[in-house]
């Protein structure tokens, strides 16, 4: 039998049953994200499309012209929502952004209406041009936009800077995004394809894994990627951490860094704790032009 068996593969991707203590990061982040809301007073629920969860949430920065951060959730694209990451809004604001959270329908969709990753890719991408169309009525800088995402998060923000911009919109500038970043992110969806506990959900098929594999791709011709991953996370998402490095290159990918003491869901709340390695590196990329 193969060492990358089955049950190999659950144990390398199965974040929550190797972090025995997941569920109190959960409520953490949702007490966090609700007292957000409270505090900062966001617009929530702006719709960007007529699709399912095509809707986000606008934290709006305390002077205008601010730049935008789009912040994007993790859960294996298929699980969380907006509402429980509303909590890193208020360490982005204090950085002086406009803060964007979006939501996107979750995988495997229903009968009537499947979602599947590329789908979801699709849905980031028109949320993005909804944020630079009309990111300036929230006081928001278009021009210097800043993607934050964590674990599939992550994989859809390295999508889009590597994202043809014309073939989503004729109004849209080639460099949309030029700054991201991604914490504990998947750039290869092959051998998550191979994944017993998530397929029944995701229904990766060999024509997904080719238009969603950003490792797989050519670099992104302008832009930078930040791409970081907790130093306790499995074998498996410190390779995919390498990966993209190798992949890219130096030159897109200047920051590879695995962050010592650090798990898969704990490393997201390094974002906003001010001085933390994740809190100073999206704070370098929402300050530069």
């Amino acid at each position: 039998m193969s060492a990358k068996d089955a049950a190999w593969h659950d144990r390398m991707y199965n974040n929550r049953a190797r972090v025995p203590d997941f569920a109190d990061h959960f409520a953490h982040w949702q007490q966090a994200s609700a007292q957000a809301r409270q505090t900062l007073k966001p617009q929530l629920d702006l719709r960007y499309g007529d699709g399912l969860h095509e809707t986000l949430d606008i934290f709006p920065a305390a002077r205008p012209h601010a730049p935008v951060v789009i912040f994007i959730h993790g859960g294996y694209w298929r699980s969380l929502d907006k509402s429980d990451h509303s909590f890193v809004a208020a360490a982005l604001r204090d950085m002086g952004a406009c803060v964007v959270v979006v939501n996107y329908a979750l995988c495997p969709g229903t009968a009537g209406q499947p979602v599947t990753v590329p789908d979801i890719a699709l849905q980031m991408a028109q949320a993005s041009a909804w944020v630079w169309r009309h990111i300036a009525e929230h006081g928001g800088d278009r021009s210097n936009i800043t993607v934050i995402g964590h674990s599939a998060g992550g994989h859809l923000g390295a999508m889009l800077l590597a994202c043809d911009w014309q073939q989503v919109g004729a109004d849209l500038p080639a460099e949309l995004v030029r700054k991201a970043l991604s914490v504990s992110g998947l750039f290869d969806l092959a051998p998550v394809r191979k994944t017993p506990f998530l397929q029944s959900n995701l229904r990766l098929t060999p024509a997904h894994v080719r238009m969603a594999s950003p490792a797989k791709w050519p670099r992104p011709r302008n832009g930078v990627l930040y791409s970081v991953v907790g130093g306790d996370e499995s074998a498996e998402f410190l390779r995919h951490n390498r990966l993209i490095h190798q992949a890219w290159g130096p030159k897109t990918v200047p920051v590879c860094e695995v962050l010592p003491g650090l798990n898969h869901f704990s490393v997201l709340g390094e974002l906003a704790r001010p001085g933390s390695r994740v809190h100073t590196l999206a704070a370098q990329l929402i300050t530069a032009r």
